[in-house]
């Protein structure tokens, strides 16, 4: 229970600090192969930062996902096909397993859905253990469904563009 405090702890106070689509940050829950938290920050234009912390169904091991993604509207604005990359660090618990902590690379590709301040996402995301873990190639899918807490401002270069 004491490692769950801290890492949901950990997740809210990085919330705070983290760098889309019809909305600036969303919050929320991941379901899938893995389940766990996701946040997603737009930084400009169409590009967002995701962070994901989950814990595996699968195995005895919670992983932190930091990923750079690109966004790109299908329709509207509230309907994106949105890819990208970055890293995960794992950690696996030692009492249970036989393996190092796992790290490496994911990619992640999907669809996303906001309506009003509800986002929904489907996604596919394989990620490579570069070291550790139990094996070397995850494959993974998950359903987010996050609440907007930020909706989109206009930033001031999208204000230039759109007065020219």
């Amino acid at each position: 229970m004491k490692k769950w405090n801290l890492i949901i702890g950990t997740f809210l106070l990085c919330a705070n600090f983290a760098l889309g689509q019809s909305y600036n940050t969303a919050v929320g829950l991941r379901m899938g192969t893995e389940w766990g938290l996701t946040l997603r920050q737009r930084f400009y234009k169409n590009y967002a930062a995701e962070m994901l912390l989950q814990s595996s169904l699968q195995r005895e091991e919670t992983q932190l996902t930091l990923l750079g993604l690109s966004h790109k509207p299908l329709l509207t604005r509230r309907l994106n096909f949105y890819y990208g990359t970055g890293f995960h660090k794992g950690w696996a618990d030692q009492l249970e397993v036989s393996y190092e902590d796992p790290w490496g690379i994911d990619f992640i590709a999907g669809l996303e859905l906001t309506i009003g301040s509800i986002n929904l996402s489907y996604d596919y995301k394989p990620a490579i253990n570069l070291s550790g873990g139990e094996k070397t190639f995850y494959s993974q899918t998950g359903i987010s469904l996050r609440y907007v807490i930020w909706k989109r401002d206009k930033y001031p270069w999208e204000q230039n563009s759109k007065k020219k």
